[in-house]
């Protein structure tokens, strides 16, 4: 297992990517207020928030698990909230340590122990940008989209908030998956560029249809849309639930883990169990191609309801993302998966001598 210097660079770029898009939510809700929408100041606000405390929460508990040193200090900058931000400074001090001494460059013998803590320290970040792009991300689109397509007046904060909001969740994304590929000596590498593409355009060309679906039936109906979001949630703990799913040493954040799951699985799908996708995968996008057609159908339907060129291009676009999507997802799957490329190391798999394991055995698997 080698940590090396583009993935020290990807890194490093993940929290340019982070500050950026947190400090792009302060400033459009700072924009809000100044204008007197205090509600739309409030929501952008709160979904920070929400994300910010889930984050600091697993964090501080990893460290717990971790027994990590000055377990108290680390409790008081998780109060800051701070607990992202402590775990890219110790994760920055061992990557560079991994990447740039010469001591440490070779990746056998005991040196391997520093590119080890490196991959460890690298994907529990990745996990945690991933709660926060499907609890912050996702729903700030949502919110920015629908503040755009309602009112008469735009400003420039807003058009930022999305674009970073977008970046965001398609860096975390890939960064998840190469992460989780890297740390889990069973799971096959992305092993070409083109592979990671793929993947990236299937993901965001998926969820731009499903955001903007989402954004129509809202302003259709508010009412119509928090039903629909409550039944997917549902289905979604229903399949979490009956995995089974062991990611947590306690049941409270065991319980908590399962239903940030759940909401992941409104916006994207992922795998609970690393076991084989072919069938739930399949199943997932048909409801999402059902669903999504028929909010379309209804938002044509009901179009006095809407600004007619607003809708038109919504509309339109949904159907191209989620064609364009729906190609990507089928050209991934068949021809740049990972397992195309790799086949499975005895002695680092499942049945071999290596047993090291890390929370990501327990964790959202593709």
């Amino acid at each position: 297992m080698r940590f090396t210097k583009r993935e020290f660079a990807m890194m490093v770029l993940g929290i340019v990517v982070y500050i950026a898009d947190v400090g792009a939510d302060l400033w459009v809700a700072k924009n809000y207020f100044c204008e007197g929408q205090y509600l739309w100041c409030i929501l952008t606000l709160a979904t920070g928030l929400l994300s910010s405390t889930v984050v600091q929460f697993f964090s501080y508990t990893w460290f717990k698990e971790d027994n990590a040193d000055s377990l108290r200090w680390i409790f008081l900058l998780h109060l800051v909230p701070g607990g992202i931000f402590t775990r890219y400074w110790f994760a920055l001090k061992c990557c560079y340590q991994a990447t740039c001494k010469k001591e440490n460059i070779l990746i056998d013998g005991p040196t391997s122990v520093i590119h080890k803590t490196a991959i460890d320290a690298m994907t529990d970040i990745s996990m945690l940008r991933l709660f926060k792009a499907f609890l912050e991300s996702t729903p700030q689109l949502i919110l920015q989209i629908y503040i755009l397509m309602t009112s008469d007046n735009s400003a420039f904060s807003q058009y930022v908030s999305i674009a970073m909001s977008f970046t965001s969740i398609s860096c975390t994304t890939v960064d998840y998956q190469i992460a989780l590929r890297k740390s889990l000596p069973d799971k096959n590498k992305f092993s070409v560029i083109l592979s990671k593409i793929m993947y990236l355009l299937y993901k965001l060309f998926t969820l731009i249809s499903w955001i903007l679906s989402i954004t129509l039936v809202t302003i259709l109906s508010t009412k119509s849309s928090i039903i629909l979001l409550g039944f997917l949630w549902f289905g979604g703990m229903c399949w979490v639930l009956k995995q089974h799913t062991a990611f947590c040493r306690s049941k409270a954040a065991e319980i908590i883990y399962r239903i940030i799951v759940g909401i992941i699985l409104i916006f994207t799908f992922f795998n609970i169990k690393g076991q084989k996708t072919k069938i739930p995968l399949s199943v997932y996008y048909a409801a999402r191609v059902f669903i999504t057609l028929a909010i379309l159908g209804a938002c044509v339907f009901w179009k006095s309801l809407f600004n007619g060129k607003v809708v038109l291009s919504s509309v339109i676009t949904a159907v191209i993302t989620l064609v364009l999507g729906i190609i990507f997802l089928f050209v991934y799957y068949q021809f740049f998966h990972p397992r195309i490329y790799y086949t499975q190391d005895v002695v680092d798999g499942p049945g071999g001598e290596r047993k090291e394991t890390c929370r990501m055995m327990g964790f959202l698997m593709q």
